[in-house]
């Protein structure tokens, strides 16, 4: 399958602009025709079946279909430059990715793949045709995918880890500038569910195949974080590992949304796990609550990537 012919009428995501990325034509994600990363790291604070005891191979790809106002990583995915990204040929993706095999990584880790699912599966295919790549592939996402492309990615991902991040469209509208969020979500969750099931873990706790769902608690109950485990309980099955996220802090424009702009309370993630285990839903991790305040430079959870220390791919 020649997953490049898409990008003469892009319909990668729901948004489905249709333009010519081959020809430059710029959509709303701004992306063109060959795949930008900012940074590759072994990383340690993934989830704990993703990260294990060798770290998961990630690489950050820049821009999104996403813009939230709160992002975490909008140095990348919003405020990018020519200083803080590379453009890679499809081999040379391949490579990167034997890179972290011969590191021995437990995967390769995808942060922000969607818009570059076409770069992404012709890399995949060199990597395991031609060069021996043996690792699971985790596609990392915010959740807004179309099912009929992740339909055509089944053989190339072995962990879906996608969000949920909203339970109505006008929320999904207002902080992150897409539409139709809900429907596209629960859709292309529930097929990447029926490909690869539940989360699957070797004999030393490490993931191999399934589905990992990240829940990011949002204060005032934005995300409306129950609907999201009611969802995984009723449509999908208490075999999803399920990630409960308190990390949340104020970042970038969230500063203009008086309801964003601090960091949940305990209640909030309190009330949050106590419906979890309600529920049933058991198999799973979550953040520590966070003593962090919201002007401290520094979390752990969060990246900079303008910081000399996050490893710059090298051309």
């Amino acid at each position: 399958m020649d997953f490049m012919k898409i990008l003469n009428s892009c319909v990668l995501c729901p948004h489905k602009c249709r333009s010519s990325r081959i020809k430059g034509e710029l959509g709303v994600c701004k992306a063109g025709s060959t795949a930008e990363i900012s940074s590759v790291i072994v990383h340690y604070g993934e989830e704990p079946p993703i990260s294990g005891f060798r770290g998961s191979g990630t690489i950050f790809f820049t821009k999104c279909n996403m813009s939230c106002i709160y992002c975490q990583n909008y140095q990348i995915s919003q405020e990018y430059n020519t200083n803080n990204y590379q453009k890679v040929s499809n081999e040379k993706l391949a490579e990167i990715m034997i890179d972290l095999q011969d590191k021995q990584c437990h995967n390769v880790n995808l942060v922000s793949p969607t818009i570059w699912i076409a770069n992404i599966a012709e890399a995949i295919k060199i990597a395991r045709d031609n060069l021996n790549l043996k690792l699971p592939i985790v596609f990392n996402s915010g959740g807004y995918d179309r099912t009929e492309i992740i339909k055509m990615l089944k053989g190339y991902i072995n962990i879906y880890m996608p969000d949920i991040r909203y339970n109505t469209d006008e929320y999904a509208f207002k902080y992150s500038g897409v539409k139709n969020y809900v429907e596209n979500n629960r859709r292309s969750i529930i097929e990447m569910y029926n490909q690869v099931g539940g989360l699957k873990l070797n004999s030393e706790g490490v993931a191999e195949k399934g589905l990992i769902v990240r829940l990011l608690i949002l204060p005032n109950n934005i995300g409306e974080v129950k609907k999201s485990l009611d969802f995984i309980k009723n449509e999908l099955s208490t075999d999803v590992y399920i990630s409960i996220m308190s990390q949340y802090r104020p970042l970038y424009k969230a500063y203009k949304y008086p309801e964003l702009n601090r960091r949940i309370n305990f209640r909030e993630y309190k009330e949050i796990l106590n419906y979890a285990e309600k529920l049933g839903l058991s198999f799973g991790s979550f953040q520590e609550f966070s003593s962090f305040s919201s002007d401290e430079k520094e979390d752990p959870f969060i990246p900079d990537f303008q910081n000399k220390d996050v490893f710059k791919f090298k051309k």
